[in-house]
């Protein structure tokens, strides 16, 4: 008996790398699974050995027009060909494509994945238009995922999705955290530790993700500076790629002295072990992988309170959660743990707990396989 098709459609090869790899091998025991991405060299396509075939579409980030009519089109083309039994997309530029496309090629099961939402802090005519584009997909798509309650929840408010067509898989996550990667080493945490100069006395907190405006990285930066003038022992680190060049402002804030950039690491399993405390200030927020990773290596979070990070820690349990944009509440929540190294252990350990209860990779793939059986029979 031939197998179903399924078709998962990213703008960017990175973005299955980083969340779907997991779920294509359990899938794989089951449906013939297949992959749509916009590669920019043969290398990439090798991305798992559990994919049936990959296709090259020319799916841009940015709206082209003629672009997009010209990804559109040959992906419509590639979904007759093949008939898969499902298309499902990743992020919205992805889900406009994907889902048009499939439509159009009368692919009867299109599932899109909701992760976040850019218009969250736009206004005028670009949070408009998003807003609009996310609606059409949840138009022409059959079924929608959310990696999120809380999530799910804002996307219905603003009447974006509605609760019929909508749900989450377990607790939420799009991937969920790989528990054999992420685990906590003493040899590890002393190894980089070492390579950065860091003294045993030294609280470490750190930021892992793109540096730009609306992660919040500015407002850590100067809730940070404030601290550093009270307590002498502290550290901030950064690990990412500077999306929007902002490290020269970072640095003017905070000096040089206890301020360390990492950039982008393919290894934050190990790099992470570094630090005492992770933060994310964040304006919005599909979910916050970064914090569930963080929590799973028994590091206490400092994490805002907007919508998609609300499943990802107990508030004072695992982590401590400030106003978006309140830099003295940053501060505040900073500086007790800094203060605090037995509250800061508990807090840790309690956080990996957490994850492991209700985040585990496994645990998740496991979910988005009985979906699909249910789903495309």
């Amino acid at each position: 008996m031939e197998k179903k098709k399924i078709c998962f459609v990213v703008s960017s090869p990175l973005t299955a790398k980083a969340f779907l790899l997991e779920h294509i091998k359990v899938l794989s025991t089951t449906f013939d699974v297949y992959l749509v991405a916009n590669f920019e060299n043969e290398d990439q396509k090798n991305i798992s050995p559990y994919i049936k075939d990959v296709f090259d579409v020319k799916i841009e980030r940015n709206i082209n027009l003629f672009k997009d009519v010209k990804a559109l089109m040959h992906l419509k083309r590639i979904c007759k060909h093949e008939g898969f039994d499902s298309v499902h997309s990743v992020t919205p530029k992805a889900g406009l494509i994907g889902m048009l496309a499939s439509k159009l090629a009368g692919i009867k099961v299109r599932i899109h994945i909701f992760t976040g939402q850019v218009w969250h802090t736009k206004k005028g005519f670009m949070k408009q238009l998003l807003m609009k584009i996310d609606q059409f997909i949840f138009n022409i798509a059959t079924n929608i995922l959310v990696d999120g309650q809380s999530q799910r929840q804002f996307l219905i408010e603003n009447k974006i999705i509605d609760a019929k067509k909508s749900s989450v898989l377990g607790k939420g996550s799009i991937s969920g955290v790989d528990t054999e990667k992420f685990f906590p080493s003493s040899e590890i945490k002393e190894k980089y530790r070492n390579e950065l100069r860091y003294k045993d006395t030294d609280v470490v907190f750190v930021f892992l993700g793109r540096l730009n405006i609306d992660k919040g990285v500015i407002d850590l930066a100067n809730a940070f500076s404030k601290l550093q003038q009270e307590i002498t022992n502290v550290k901030l680190l950064f690990i990412g790629f500077d999306e929007e060049n902002l490290l020269p402002e970072i640095t003017e804030i905070v000096g040089e002295e206890n301020f360390i950039f990492y950039g982008s690491t393919n290894n934050p399993e190990l790099v992470l072990q570094v630090a005492d405390v992770l933060c994310l200030p964040s304006y919005r927020e599909g979910f916050g992988t970064s914090v569930i990773e963080g929590s799973l290596l028994e590091l206490p979070i400092i994490c805002s309170d907007t919508y998609g990070l609300k499943e990802t820690i107990i508030e004072n349990k695992t982590g401590l959660r400030h106003p978006v944009k309140d830099v003295e509440m940053i501060y505040e929540q900073m500086k007790k743990l800094a203060v605090n190294d037995e509250f800061r252990i508990e807090m840790g350990k309690e956080g990996r707990n957490y994850v492991l209860e209700n985040f585990k990779a496994s645990q998740i793939s496991e979910k988005w396989l009985e979906y699909y059986k249910n789903l495309v029979k």
